[in-house]
């Protein structure tokens, strides 16, 4: 993982999208532990309290807790909070793009099209 400190999204939640990532991709499942904050501030050279900052944002969304003296482990919930949030964000960025579609008057046929062509991009 990698931050990128010239992009419009804050460090910590880039930081908190990778781990909702890497939850809703099996990376980190129920139970187990992730990254401490040090470990993950020295990898990634912020400050500790950039990445305490996400925890505490997955903290509010029930994807992490803190086990006293342990450490942050990936809720019982986890994985289906991180697909809740992943999705919620995946609607607000294509609403967004639709959104400038079609104040660009650019029909739903080549707005689909686009979307397809892009999706096809992405396939591995």
């Amino acid at each position: 993982m990698s931050v990128n400190p010239n992009s419009p999204v804050p460090v910590y939640l880039q930081i908190a999208d990778y781990i909702r990532g890497a939850v809703a991709a099996g990376v980190y499942r129920p139970g187990e532990a992730i990254p401490s904050v040090r470990t993950l501030a020295l990898d990634l050279a912020v400050n500790p309290n950039t990445v305490q900052r996400a925890f505490e944002e997955l903290e509010r969304e029930k994807l992490i807790e803190s086990r006293k003296g342990l450490g942050m482990y990936v809720s019982k919930n986890g994985v289906s909070s991180a697909l809740a949030q992943s999705e919620q964000a995946m609607q607000g960025a294509f609403a967004q793009a639709i959104r400038g579609g079609r104040a660009a008057r650019i029909p739903f046929k080549r707005i689909r099209a686009v979307f397809d062509s892009a999706w096809r991009e992405t396939e591995p």
